[in-house]
């Protein structure tokens, strides 16, 4: 166990350092434009879309990036509260610049493990393209789910997008960009299928929905 934690612990390091302040720099062009547009075959716009269905004036952001969907969003309130939840500081603080029109909470935490969020509630919560980069494997990297629940009250969304390995179609380009974001350390989905995500929400949720996007499985669910 202890060796399983170690690794984990040094993937999580590397997930941490791949997003720079450099990398987030570039992120929205290069990761949500071209990379998700013409990899992945899920645009931008899909997901906001999801943001849009899903989102409450008390949301919870984990892995925010760098605030982009939460910056175009509709939220259903005008003074939406928004708590964003990352293990990277420069993630926090550069999604916590672009939407400080909220005065957004900022928590350092680790998703993986049960999380103290100082007794905030919430109505919705995102996990954009975190799944995906998770280090650990299917089916227990969706422990990330049971971590959550404590926090959300009855009737909440939780939602979100991941680029799985199995149940979507690849093409040669996103199998050799996935290939070589694994081999980074930034991609750790090399488990991660559209069944066992199905399962995983089946499983925690009174109800959920997964569609298909290229090799994206965008999913909400209610709890």
């Amino acid at each position: 166990m202890g060796h399983q934690d170690n690794a984990a612990e040094r993937d999580s390091a590397s997930a941490v350092a791949a997003y720079s302040a450099p990398v987030l720099a570039a992120y929205d062009a290069l990761v949500l434009g071209a990379v998700s547009r013409f990899v992945w075959r899920c645009p931008a716009g899909d997901m906001l879309a999801l943001y849009d269905r899903n989102v409450s004036a008390r949301h919870l952001e984990v892995g925010p990036g760098t605030g982009y969907f939460l910056d175009r969003c509709r939220f259903p309130d005008p003074g939406p509260q928004v708590t964003l939840v990352d293990l990277s500081p420069t993630v926090l603080a550069t999604a916590g610049r672009r939407i400080a029109r909220y005065r957004p909470a900022a928590l350092r935490r680790d998703v993986l493990k049960p999380m103290d969020l100082q007794g905030r509630r919430f109505d919705s919560a995102a996990l954009n393209y975190v799944l995906h980069c998770l280090p650990s494997g299917a089916p227990e990297k969706f422990a990330v789910f049971d971590h959550l629940l404590p926090h959300l009250e009855p009737g909440a969304r939780v939602f979100g997008g991941t680029v799985l390995a199995h149940g979507v179609r690849h093409t040669p380009l996103s199998r050799l960009q996935m290939n070589l974001l694994v081999r980074q350390g930034v991609l750790n989905n090399t488990e991660d299928s559209l069944d066992l995500l199905a399962e995983a929400l089946r499983t925690r949720f009174t109800r959920h929905r997964l569609a298909v996007h290229g090799t994206v499985a965008l999913f909400e669910a209610v709890v």
